[in-house]
């Protein structure tokens, strides 16, 4: 039988998922502190009695890693290695009824708006004057800035809607609060997520206020990098690359998730655009801004996709040469309206196209990064690993693209610094350069 731990009163809070997931933990960890609670992120020590796993529901492997580690922390608990275990966050939002039949053995389950109640049951208040306020788990000098929650568009293959709601954006002057607070504690690089950076403001603003915000954050002496992730191609606001274009602080950088180019998959997709639309939209970034840097991801095994649709859109991508490429396998969710279609693209097919997607892109990256040998970028260090100094540029974000390296034996920078590189030599997803001295 299972007895009490012996442990101090501690929360380890695990996170999966996105850099969404992310902010939402940092936030519960600034609530928990402020409450005079003990807490760690993903803590090594196993000294926590008390867990809670911010779960990810988005597509299949992300929902099976979720529940795979509830059910390693159930196990835990039944053992006495630890008293409670709670779960919050998209998987919990979406799937409540069933994961409290199958593993009944965690405490409770939390959905994605439910923080005062899980604080409630952790024994703490929700602290309203702590609007902004979190404890980063990032590396101290970059964190994420969530500026907007939910998702109106209507994809066909997305349950984000169904875990997240409706869009809500946050206020221009709130963000930048917040951001000023991060930038007092050392940040340097803000990266903007939501689930569609391209609606933000229409709700409370009733206009697009992307370019505004982010000339109100470049505003905030500390930081010296802005980055944008997860804009939605539909009704981008072009107001957008003039920031980009003409404020040294907003990196020659833009994530903006396209999935397909096949019109008959876009639309069945109900992504709002078609062929032409898309390639006009990618011209315009080239045009306005010289240089950028351009991320996408793709889905590729979508219901109803060819092999004549996967040709076309591995014509595009050689054709087009994206800076940052992504692929998924379309995973077929309940409650999405392309669950009524007929998941048609068998497994094996889904993977095969992922690979000779990643393959082609590989070869557009090494062709692209050879054109850098020579070149000289400004570097923000993240971290050192072995014998090198490990960077990014601006036209890479942290943990997805490409890094920099430099010998440690030639060179000594701080974590967190920026310094001037040459680039000495590139392979496929890596700078090899040197101090600028």
């Amino acid at each position: 039988m299972r007895t009490k731990s012996s442990k101090k009163n501690k929360i380890n809070i695990i996170t999966l998922g996105c850099s969404k997931n992310i902010y939402d933990s940092e936030v519960l960890m600034s609530q928990l502190s402020a409450n005079k609670i003990n807490v760690e992120h993903e803590s090594a020590s196993q000294d926590a009695n008390i867990v809670v796993v911010n779960t990810c529901g988005f597509i299949d492997n992300a929902k099976q890693e979720s529940i795979n580690t509830i059910l390693t922390q159930a196990k835990l608990k039944e053992k006495g290695y630890i008293d409670k275990l709670y779960v919050t966050g998209c998987l919990s939002e979406r799937y409540k009824p069933d994961l409290q039949s199958e593993i009944p053995n965690v405490d409770q389950y939390f959905g994605t708006t439910d923080l005062p109640k899980l604080l409630k049951v952790l024994g703490a208040d929700y602290k309203h004057e702590l609007l902004g306020d979190r404890i980063t788990t990032t590396p101290q000098h970059y964190a994420y800035l969530k500026i907007s929650e939910g998702c109106d568009r209507p994809c066909s293959f997305c349950a984000i809607p169904l875990m997240r709601g409706k869009h809500r954006s946050k206020k221009i002057e709130d963000l930048v609060k917040e951001a000023s607070k991060l930038a007092i504690n050392g940040v340097k690089e803000l990266i903007l997520i939501a689930q569609d950076l391209t609606y933000y403001g229409l709700d409370i603003y009733k206009k697009r206020k992307l370019a505004s915000l982010l000339l109100e954050l470049s505003k905030i002496d500390q930081i010296e990098w802005i980055r944008i992730h997860y804009a939605f191609p539909t009704g981008f606001p072009n107001d957008v690359l003039d920031v980009i274009r003409n404020n040294k602080k907003i990196c020659n950088y833009i994530d903006i998730p396209l999935q397909h180019i096949s019109d008959n998959i876009l639309k069945s997709m109900k992504r709002g655009t078609t062929f032409e639309k898309t390639n006009q939209l990618l011209s315009n970034f080239r045009k306005k801004v010289p240089g950028i840097a351009i991320r996408t991801t793709l889905i590729v095994g979508y219901p109803g996709e060819t092999e004549e649709n996967f040709e076309e859109l591995k014509k595009w991508v050689s054709e087009t040469k994206f800076e940052r490429l992504g692929v998924f396998e379309y995973s077929h969710e309940e409650n999405t309206s392309a669950f009524s279609l007929d998941d048609n693209v068998s497994a094996k097919v889904k993977a095969r196209r992922v690979k000779e997607i990643m393959n082609l892109q590989s070869d557009i990256s090494y062709n692209l990064n050879q054109k850098k040998i020579g070149k000289i970028f400004k570097v923000l260090f993240d971290r050192k690993e072995g014998k090198y100094f490990i960077g990014r540029t601006e036209h890479d974000s942290p943990d997805v693209d490409n890094e920099v390296l430099v010998e440690s034996k030639n060179a000594y920078v701080r974590i967190g610094d920026f310094a001037n590189v040459i680039v000495k030599n590139a392979d496929h997803f890596d700078l090899y350069a040197e101090i600028v001295k």
